[in-house]
């Protein structure tokens, strides 16, 4: 029973010392202790269920729209699981060697800095439209803010020789510096 306490992600990294510093995301960022995070879909036919799927995979499930607007599952990664999962670990390797930090925490970090707080929305009176500013709710947060990384590497990697991990590790780092005001150095 004691091995059962001790899973590592990756058989690599642990996730017990990640620490969640947003209070309105501690709910929704799941840290669950799995080897390899891959849920099978289970998550998807409850309603608020994908709060409890482990962080880094669905950072994968977002990789793997790769599509445009209405093609998104259709792209070179659509549908390719494996691939986005090893393109992942990839990318956490990199940041652990550069950092020397968990890399699990430093996409926390990335997470907790680059989810928006606010929103506008259109409200229409009569014929007159106004933009209103409104509060997001934490898992909205959560999957723009993974929408925006994944969003980034997508397209700094396209046409492009260097590889996606490349970039994915540095997504993270520069978002959770906030040096400077882009999300890639």
């Amino acid at each position: 029973m004691a091995e059962t306490q001790n899973l590592l992600l990756f058989r690599k990294w642990d996730l017990s010392g990640v620490e969640i510093k947003d209070p309105g995301l501690k709910t929704v960022i799941s840290l669950r202790k799995v080897i390899y995070p891959h849920t099978f879909g289970s998550s998807a036919l409850k309603k608020f269920n994908k709060a409890e799927v482990n962080i880094v995979e669905r950072l994968a499930n977002k990789l793997m729209h790769f599509g445009k607007k209405y093609a998104k599952n259709t792209g070179r990664m659509g549908g390719k699981k494996a691939r986005t999962m090893n393109t992942v670990k990839a990318a956490l390797e990199i940041i652990h060697l550069k950092t020397g930090k968990n890399p699990v925490e430093v996409l926390v970090r990335a997470i907790e800095h680059s989810s928006p707080n606010e929103d506008t929305t259109r409200i229409v009176y009569g014929g007159t439209a106004y933009h209103v500013s409104v509060d997001v709710s934490p898992l909205r947060r959560v999957d723009l803010a993974l929408r925006f990384i994944s969003d980034g590497v997508k397209e700094s990697s396209f046409s492009n020789p260097k590889s996606m991990e490349e970039y994915l590790s540095r997504a993270p780092n520069c978002s959770s510096c906030k040096r400077c005001g882009s999300s890639f150095c």
